[in-house]
């Protein structure tokens, strides 16, 4: 019992860190997986929407600390009912998602590793039998330093995950895990390769012969046989490739210049998901940074998906030039984890990408 609690401690104490982590490290994109399960859809907890940013820094900050708290053997009883119940809870959801085939991809460690939802309720159980192990080995879970040496390890734990958390959502996420990552061309991220794989696809064909249905299951083809064709099932079972950006563009109200603006030298690309809740500190900074990309021969556009009357409140309040054209929210949200954020293009290649508060770092 004793060498099962000394794995488990360590294997549950490393994961919470690397997950929580990862996910304090774009806090933001955390809070939009929290707004899909808080959604009517989900969970039916819409009045949760608005709070989801603070909820996924307390949550993460607070797997950090757990994990830290476990390895260093700190309050060994609060921590370990603060995994069991949280190991409870997450598993309950990973469930439900899977079960109902409600969200796609948990979140559980961001952007760097995608889950299936099956995939991360496996994952729960696992975690849950080994802080099960540990809950009732308890009495093997002693403190490895001495008490003050532990309650300085446990502060400077707590204040790095708040300044860390603070950092990344005051500018941006320290690694980008995303398709939008700067070095990235966001033409090629979009194509699909000659010989990709296609998904695998079957279908089941439903006739009516001699007056009684019969069912037909092929890979495609149509089915030799004489009958009344009724209708047909397709269900997938093996995806095919799924290229990193699916639902970037660059529109107009009648015209898509995605290809257009994608084969410019020099670009400046303004992104603002919702003109809406555009930060205020950060559009002011607009009308300057729209006249040194000028200055300096860059094209600048913005791209949101507000509507025109928005567009024009704004562009009329802050003395801003430059065109807004239309992209998804939830793909703008991707881009860059700032309203509004910045990102410099070459012909398609992320150059520089900043938030807000660094517009005045962009190189021309």
């Amino acid at each position: 019992m004793k060498i099962l609690v000394l794995i488990s401690r360590i294997f549950v104490g490393v994961l919470f860190i690397i997950s929580g982590l990862i996910k304090l490290n774009d806090p933001l994109g955390f809070s939009y997986k929290l707004q899909e399960y808080f959604s009517v859809d989900v969970l039916n907890m819409p009045f949760l929407e608005p709070y989801a940013l603070g909820i996924s820094v307390f949550v993460v900050v607070f797997e950090v600390i757990l994990g830290v708290f476990l390895l260093i053997g700190y309050k060994p009883k609060f921590t370990i009912w603060s995994l069991l119940a949280m190991i409870v809870f997450f598993t309950f959801l990973t469930f439900y998602s899977a079960y109902f085939d409600k969200v796609k991809d948990c979140g559980c460690f961001g952007d760097a590793l995608k889950l299936t939802p099956w995939e991360s309720f496996t994952k729960d159980l696992v975690l849950l039998l080994l802080i099960l192990v540990l809950f009732f080995g308890r009495k093997y879970v002693n403190p490895i330093f001495k008490t003050l040496t532990l309650s300085v390890v446990a502060l400077l734990s707590f204040i790095f995950c708040l300044w860390f958390g603070y950092h990344v959502l005051m500018h941006l996420p320290t690694i980008d895990f995303r398709a939008y990552k700067i070095g990235n061309n966001i033409k090629e991220g979009m194509d699909t390769p000659e010989d990709a794989p296609k998904p695998v696809l079957e279908y089941t064909w439903t006739f009516r012969v001699n007056g009684k249905e019969q069912v037909i299951v092929t890979d495609g083809s149509y089915p030799s046989i004489e009958g009344e064709f009724v209708g047909v099932d397709t269900k997938v079972i093996k995806e095919g490739y799924m290229p990193p950006i699916v639902d970037f563009s660059i529109e107009s109200e009648d015209e898509d210049l995605t290809d257009t603006f994608l084969n410019e030298e020099h670009l400046i690309l303004v992104i603002s998901y919702s003109l809406e809740t555009i930060e205020s500190g950060g559009v002011v900074k607009l009308k300057a940074l729209q006249e040194r990309a000028l200055n300096n021969g860059y094209n600048i556009i913005g791209l949101t998906a507000s509507g025109p009357e928005t567009k024009k409140i704004i562009s009329d309040a802050y003395d801003i030039d430059f065109e807004w054209y239309l992209c998804d929210e939830k793909a703008l949200k991707t881009v860059v984890r700032s309203n509004p954020g910045v990102l410099k293009l070459h012909k398609g290649t992320i150059k520089q990408k900043v938030h807000w508060n660094d517009i005045e770092d962009l190189d021309f």
